[in-house]
């Protein structure tokens, strides 16, 4: 187990090559609305090793409009973006992913993480995906990364049950107004 400012230090040391970084998901919320949904904090609070989170790495240096600053049609999130997302729906150890050929687009990147390691707000995972990227980004399937709670842009379905096991019952009274708030 790390101690508390190792996984902090990591974390803010940590660097990609051509500017690409981990999507702030709290901020995209903000900007999107209910278009670009995350998970509230009263989950994240829960999360813990051996479950799966969603990151998105990404980078302003490249665009699918070379010429343009136009948007264009984003499959993930069904709507327009300013470049498209390649997205991996689960993680790899728990389906079967064929092999894919996907040229290199300097896009954003979708991807499972296994927690590892947690301290407060900072993360130790593991990628859970064969990343179309790597060769602009250098995160392979089974590399290890560090990131922040606000990077977590959704939780695996598979642990919805054992994190709302494990809340405490003010935290569940949280969890049922946020839940009540969806539906407006």
């Amino acid at each position: 187990m790390n101690s508390p400012e190792s996984i902090e230090n990591r974390f803010r040391n940590q660097t990609f090559p051509n500017s690409y970084q981990f999507v702030d998901g709290v901020a995209m919320h903000a900007e999107n609305g209910k278009q670009f949904q995350i998970p509230p904090d009263v989950i994240k609070k829960y999360i813990a090793t051996d479950q799966f989170v969603e990151l998105r790495l990404d980078s302003p240096r490249f665009s699918v409009h070379e010429d343009s600053t136009e948007k264009c049609y984003c499959e993930s999130c069904e709507g327009e973006a300013s470049k498209p997302i390649l997205r991996h729906e689960n993680p790899a150890s728990l389906v079967t992913i064929p092999a894919q050929n996907v040229p290199s687009r300097g896009w954003g990147e979708d991807f499972w993480v296994r927690i590892t390691d947690r301290n407060g707000p900072y993360f130790v995972g593991v990628v859970d995906n064969p990343l179309y990227e790597t060769r602009l980004h250098g995160i392979g399937q089974g590399d290890e990364v560090l990131f922040g709670h606000e990077h977590i842009l959704a939780i695996h379905d598979i642990h919805r049950q054992e994190l709302v096991l494990s809340m405490q019952a003010e935290d569940l009274k949280t969890l049922a107004q946020w839940l009540g708030s969806q539906h407006q």
